[in-house]
């Protein structure tokens, strides 16, 4: 058995007891009395003080084991108490929670019977063990900060899933989520517990009262004269509600805090640690003694450097140290007490991990003298030990307990054995790794020692995100400049602190990500390779089962990690190898989608399902990329599709749910129940019928087919490739280039971090955007109070002590957050993670340009590559700022550019067929061109594809998601439109000037260059343009019929005499249809504005019935909407909550701008048309025009007095949004209309009623209708041709229809 560590190399077989010849044989190994010195100095008896050597007993390793048990069995007999019953106490030695009796709920619990998930309500559990005389303790480590209630109950209590622990009379509870204890009734007390936060619960049975520590601090009595005597015994308890998860220390552990005079529950295995701590002695001395074998003396040596060069003496001498020590060295809690803490004093003088090469060396005697199950054992509970440590560890100014544990995971690490041990069988299995990457946010700034580290705190004015109207923001003081540079150079300590951890955190994934330590078996990267895919496959596939994701915040942080040291192997590789790509050009080739050489586990494709793309692009994949599809494997997959469709419908009636909760998915390590063991395979239920007939299944986790990775049998070979093997890069497409990339291995990892940050990193980044958010909250509160008290009137004396109250309030949450502030802005916001989030951007931009070259295999391609590159641009531009422009970044415009162009050929692209995807990418077109920065960046593609992108927009809104659109072209018009420049809804700020929390508009940023596109696609496409506009306006009526519809409801329930509420989704749903037809009426301005003639040139075909159309719905809106005390005054009027944006101006001034284009901004020929066609629609009211400028209807005047808070509307009264000169045109156009309304009216002849249209009654009859000769007027029968073929009246098919005349002689 050998070891490869670093060192030096031992086997069994070199044991050989000789010297060099010409020393004196005595012993075979060095002279008898050296030896006897020797084993004297390393084996001291207890007894010895300082004996002469003429009367010691001579050692030799003949007698040293008899020696050896003599030591070590001195003080087992008075330590020995493991069989006596510790009085006070009743149970088991071991105590565990009770998982058989003790429990009501549902709960999960891990193997080692101490960690607990909360499975339903408010579940509860007790321990094992009860005490009833003495003083007692436990420890609870806090996984999550959520509701739950820990402390001690007796047997009698009985709960359910709305009363736990201290709701009933014999239990009482510590619960720091509400900061509250709890026995019966409820008092405030203690502090708020956070994630990573231990909690000591100490009973004194002998004084009748129970305390709480927080991480060793202690919160003060919370009960005393608790009810004792016969049969009145106490039990650690728990209850927890849904999510929730805790870890139990009775003591199987060394206790983090200990109290003292307390015991805890589990006594400590006392013979067992003194024979540990003996041992450990006598190899310190081993390593402090060395033997000069030519002087024939002992000499002390410098342990730091101590190597074991292969001498007989020593090595025989640890042999019988480690004989015994070996198996103590098995047990948890001689592991983290003895072994640990050890190896940290070793690492304690400070300097790097490689100046202590001791540790190196002890791992190597551990492989060398240890049996292998040992080793295994023993670093699996080092490694627990570690981490549980670094995770429960506070936070303090320096970060010293983080940065120690840390360190000696690194030295751990080093040692190659030991690190491909741990990967293999440890780091992903077991552990929860992850947690060693993750830097754990203070919720109580005062212990994290945040206030000397930033003694200033300073807080932004509100500042304003683009788009959103800016406040006058004033010139910063200068004691304001002082505070906020005395804040800022806070935070800079604070960031170099936290960045010494971060490069110990990426020294760590450095080590696994090794790929020459090929000694001994595989490189450590590809193990690494194939447990982080298995990572990713659980938290892709496991979106909704707790035991196994990976909570965001660890997420975030191991994402950093990686990216760093992804990116110093790959600019290794490039200095190796300088034809392969830096790191600044990376991406993702497109053969790694369809090669099937890296699983995506079922995800979804642009084209969907892979099964379906490998059977509908089988050709494509062999003409393309020299890939054939084996037809027996499109057949398995298939069978294999039924298969599971089978098994779904039929598992839950023929599997039993038990043995589901233990042999499936719930089986996997347990993210949040025990801070480092693992796995959560007990459910427990109180529920008896649910184990026997569940009502429903446990969920998608037991329905998923159990198979085995593939990439967990791939070799170095199968990932790199070699000898004309190509790896992971099997396939290349004729399109992409032949030169290197990188190393395949980082190929892979970096396709797995793309995936992490869609998993949940982008969701954890804009959760925590919610701190800054509060304190721009209560830094406006804190401004409004300041500003009450200067007008606080002298003599209100009660009222100014009030102000000062909440001022003083208001001042220290902002001097707390601030400083939380600054922590989550150099974890998480810093100026290097927003490098890493832009480079990832940049990565997927060029992996989706690569993967778009290959044509029809671009289907194969991940949604979720789109998904981040939208999220993380979107990332970069909220939640980054105001701490860090994105502006700043190198190749910002660039990369912008890139961007659009993808959004802007891809959002109708047909390869992509899910309806999310489509939907995400519509609306980041749409928010990109909200805003004048990317809207440029649109501008800046390439005019074909700007052209392709208009084309697609302006496609008939008919069996498509035409909303987003048409938004899209709304915002291209937004500024140039009738009264279109506001950036609030004018009406609100006239209604509530002061409410500052109005919903706002983007500001104007109109787009001429794409406005002359649409305008040009429009006048050139005469097939297009009449189904695009025709579907505009059967979709404003559609909207506007709904609006309508929708009011008489509200308005019929508003006038019921009984109380009632409207439901909010209808107000919505309301709100919504009056919005689209405002936006659907702005793109019909936007069309008449830019290419007039398609309604008043009446050569081009359909013209004239576009027009008509038209203006029959404009006449219909305005009639609807500027009737006098109508419905929709009504429903304005009653300002429901959910109907602000509802108001006459922003769908008056809408179809205002379409008349005022189509009457006055155009030649006398096509305002003489457009006039024509408007008053000849049989709905034209010149009132409706009249109530635009506040003319009030005559009849309305006289038949009620005018009162003085009633107020005519009138675009009068807009000025701030509509210029003079618009004004004067719709005074022009009302002169017109009026006059010629006149004119009309006095030549109209009367008609009779035969000769009127029999559909409309509005016309006379001016169409006839082959073959069947019924006749219409023209504007019907046209609109009925739109849509159907069919007579009117015979339901013959119409070949044709003439015009028809009259005869005269009738």
């Amino acid at each position: 058995m050998t070891s490869k560590g670093a060192g030096t190399a031992f086997s069994r077989r070199n044991y050989r007891l000789s010297i060099e010849s010409e020393k004196p044989k005595v012993t075979g190994i060095v002279n008898s009395k050296l030896l006897n010195d020797y084993l004297h100095r390393i084996f001291p008896s207890a007894d010895e003080i300082q004996p002469a050597a003429a009367y010691r007993k001579p050692l030799t390793f003949q007698n040293l084991q008899e020696h050896l048990d003599k030591l070590l069995a001195e003080d087992s007999g008075a330590e020995d108490s493991r069989d006596q019953v510790l009085e006070g106490r009743l149970g088991p030695s071991t105590v565990v929670l009770d998982h058989t009796s003790g429990f009501e709920g549902l709960l999960l619990v891990d193997d080692d019977l101490l960690g607990v998930i909360g499975h339903s309500n408010f579940g509860s559990i007790r321990a094992t063990t009860c005490v009833y005389k003495g003083k007692w303790i436990y420890e609870v480590l806090i996984s999550s900060q959520g509701l739950m209630q820990i402390g001690w109950c007796t047997l009698n209590c009985r709960f359910n899933q709305e009363e736990g622990v201290g709701d009933t009379p014999d239990s009482y509870a510590y619960d720091g989520n509400r900061v509250r204890k709890w026995n019966v009734t409820t008092t405030n007390y203690g502090k708020s517990w956070a994630a990573g936060d231990i909690v000591s619960c100490l009973i004194d049975l002998d004084e009748g009262t129970i305390d709480f520590c927080l991480n060793g601090v202690s919160l003060g009595t919370a009960f005393d004269n608790i009810t004792r005597g016969a049969g009145m015994a106490y039990f650690p308890a728990i209850s927890l509600s849904f999510k929730e998860s805790v870890a139990f220390n009775f003591g199987s552990r060394p206790l983090r805090y200990p109290v003292e005079g307390y015991r805890p529950l589990q006594s400590p295995p006392s013979v067992d640690l003194v024979k540990a701590h003996k041992l450990l002695g006598y190899l310190k001395n081993v390593i402090h003694i060395g033997i000069d074998v030519l002087e024939g003396k002992l000499v002390e040596k410098d342990t730091s450097t101590w190597q074991l060069q292969g001498e007989p003496t020593v090595l025989i001498t640890l042999a019988h140290i480690f004989n015994h020590f070996a198996p103590l060295m098995c047990k948890v809690y001689l592991v983290e007490d003895v072994l640990m803490n050890f190896l940290l004093s070793i690492l304690e003088q400070g300097g790097s991990v490689e100046a202590h090469p001791l540790v190196q060396q002890l791992l190597d005697l551990m492989w060398l003298l240890m049996e292998d199950y040992e080793v295994h054992e023993c670093l699996k509970q080092l490694l627990m030990s570690l981490l549980r440590a670094y995770r429960f560890s506070p936070i303090i100014p320096d970060l010293g307990l983080q940065i120690h544990y840390l360190r000696l995971t690194i030295a751990v690490l080093k040692h190659e054995k030991s690190r491909k041990y741990l990967l293999n069988n440890v780091l992903f299995d077991v552990l929860r790794s992850v947690v060693f990457f993750y830097i754990k946010s203070p919720l109580r700034v005062e212990e994290a020692g945040l206030q000397e580290l930033i003694p200033t705190t300073w807080w932004p004015n509100r500042f304003t995100k683009e788009g959103k109207e800016s406040k006058e923001v004033k010139e910063e003081s200068a004691e304001e400049r002082l505070r906020r540079r005395a804040y800022d150079r806070g935070c800079q300590r604070l960031k170099k602190r936290i960045e010494v951890v971060e490069e110990l955190q990426v020294q760590i994934l450095k080590l696994l990500l090794n790929n020459k330590d090929r000694g001994g078996g595989e490189a450590s990267r590809y193990i690494f390779l194939n447990k982080f895919r298995k990572f990713l496959q659980e938290n892709a596939s496991n979106r909704g089962n707790l035991t196994v994701l990976c909570p965001p915040e660890y997420m975030v942080c191991f994402l950093h990690r990686l990216i760093s040291t992804l990116r110093c192997y790959w600019d290794g590789h490039k200095a190796k190898a300088p034809a392969a790509l830096s790191s600044e050009e990376a991406y993702v080739p497109p053969q790694l989608f369809y090669n099937g050489k890296v699983d995506y586990f079922d995800m979804q494709r642009l084209g969907g399902l892979l099964s379906h793309l490998k059977k509908t692009l089988k050709d494509d994949l062999a003409l393309k990329a020299n890939i054939l599809i084996d037809p027996a494997e499109l057949q398995a997959v298939t069978m294999d599709d039924l298969d599971e469709d089978e098994e779904s419908a039929t598992s839950t009636a023929q599997r039993p749910v038990a043995a589901l909760a233990i042999g499936g998915a719930l089986a996997r390590p347990s993210w949040l129940s025990s801070p480092t063991l693992g796995r959560a395979n007990r459910f427990l239920s109180t529920a008896a019928v649910s184990l026997m007939n569940p009502r429903r299944s446990l969920g998608t986790l037991e329905k998923m087919k159990a198979r085995t990775l593939s990439v967990e049998q791939r070799t170095e070979d199968d990932i790199e490739g070699s000898h004309g093997n190509e790896g992971l890069l099997l396939g290349r497409p004729p399109e992409e280039p032949e030169q290197s990339i990188t190393e395949n291995s980082l190929l892979e990892i970096l396709d797995g971090i793309v995936m992490m940050y869609n998993l949940s990193v982008h969701q954890q980044l804009g959760k925590m955007v919610g701190v800054s958010d509060d304190v721009n909250e209560y830094a406006l509160a804190l401004k409004d109070t300041e500003e009450k008290i200067s007008r606080c009137p002298k003599k209100r004396r009660d009222i100014y002590e009030e102000l000062v109250k909440s001022q003083k309030v208001f001042s220290e949450k902002l001097n707390h957050l601030s400083r939380r502030l600054a922590w989550i802005n150099v974890t998480i916001y810093s100026k290097e993670k927003m490098q890493d989030i832009y480079w990832l951007l940049r990565v997927c931009i060029r992996t989706i340009e690569h993967g778009d070259r290959t044509g029809s295999l671009f289907a194969f391609m991940p949604e979720f590559y789109l998904s981040v590159a939208m999220n993380s641009y979107s990332a970069l531009k909220n939640y980054f700022s105001p701490v860090h422009c994105m502006e700043e970044l190198p190749g910002y415009e660039e990369t912008l550019t890139r961007l659009a162009a993808i959004l802007a050929k891809h959002f109708a692209d047909s390869r992509i067929i899910g309806t999310d995807i489509r939907d995400s990418l519509m609306q980041a077109l749409a928010s990109y061109v909200c805003y004048p920065h990317s809207l440029r960046a649109v501008e800046r593609i390439p005019e074909e594809q700007r052209i392709s992108m208009m084309r697609n927009l302006l496609a008939p809104y008919e069996q498509r998601p035409w909303a987003q659109t048409n938004w899209i072209l709304v915002r291209l018009w937004r500024g140039c439109g009738f009264g279109y420049r506001y950036t609030r809804l004018p009406h609100l700020l006239k209604t509530k000037p002061e409410d500052a929390n109005l919903p706002s508009l983007q500001k104007p940023c109109p787009s001429t260059l794409l406005q002359q596109h649409m305008a040009d696609l429009l006048r050139s496409d005469c097939d297009m343009t009449p189904s695009f506009l025709n579907s505009v306006l059967n979709q404003l009526n559609w909207a506007f019929s709904e609006f309508i519809g929708m009011i008489q409801e509200i308005q019929q329930a508003a006038e019921r005499l009984e109380r009632n509420f409207v439901d909010s989704r209808q107000l919505k749903v309301c709100a919504t249809c009056f919005d689209l037809s405002v936006s659907l009426l702005r793109v019909l301005e936007m069309t008449v504005t830019l290419a007039p003639e398609i309604f008043l040139d009446w050569s081009r075909p359909s013209s004239e019935l576009l027009l008509r159309r038209l203006a029959q719905l404009l006449n219909q809106v305005l009639n609807r909407v500027t009737a006098e005390r109508n419905l929709f005054d009504r429903v304005v009027n009653l300002r429901l909550p959910g109907l602000e944006s509802v108001d006459h101006y922003p769908i008056l001034v809408a179809v205002t701008g379409i008349l005022v284009r189509l009457l006055m901004d155009t030649d006398f020929q096509g305002a003489k048309r457009a006039t024509a066609v408007l008053l000849a629609d049989p709905c034209f009211q010149l009132r409706s025009i009249q109530y635009l400028l506040g003319h009030a209807e005559p009849s309305a005047l006289a038949a009620t007095p005018p009162s003085a808070d009633k107020r005519h509307f009138s675009l009068h009264t807009y000025t701030d949004y509509i210029s003079l000169e618009e004004l004067a045109k719709v005074e022009q156009m009302l002169s017109h209309l009026s006059e010629e309304s006149k004119q009309a009216a006095a030549s109209i002849l009367p008609t009779s009623e035969e000769d009127l249209c029999p559909i409309c009654y509005a016309h006379p009859i001016s169409a006839i209708f082959r073959p069947c000769s019924h006749k219409s007027c023209k504007a019907c029968i046209n609109q009925h041709l739109m849509n159907n073929k069919d007579c009117f009246f015979c339901k013959a098919t119409i070949t044709g229809v003439d015009d028809f005349t009259k005869p005269a002689s009738s």
